[in-house]
């Protein structure tokens, strides 16, 4: 089960349920992958709604990945998401918004 006070959020992928979390090493990673290098700029374009789909798979993948999930970018862009890429978009969110909100502070609902 995913605990969102520990960062973690849960996505059902080809039919298996897996927990993601940033974990630093995934916001490193996440932060070279990314084309603007910058993590700000990243939340900044979720906050706005200006993301797109490489940046969902990119945030996704960091976080999956920190949790022992082995497929590639790839694959998880061929990959069978529950929810669809709405639900996809709303968890690449929540991570973002668990990696950077301190328990009971902020707290909604998450």
């Amino acid at each position: 089960m995913a605990n969102p006070y520990a960062g973690e959020v849960a996505l059902t992928v080809n039919g298996k349920r897996c927990v993601a979390k940033l974990t630093l090493g995934a916001l490193a990673a996440l932060e070279a992958r990314l084309a603007s290098g910058s993590l700000m700029a990243l939340v900044e374009r979720f906050e706005s709604g200006a993301f797109g789909a490489g940046d969902v798979i990119a945030l996704l993948h960091a976080g999956l990945t920190a949790c022992d999930w082995d497929g590639s970018e790839g694959d998880l862009a061929k990959a069978d998401i529950a929810g669809g890429p709405l639900q996809a978009a709303r968890v690449a969110a929540q991570l973002l918004a668990v990696a950077f909100v301190v328990p009971g502070e902020g707290d909604d609902g998450l």
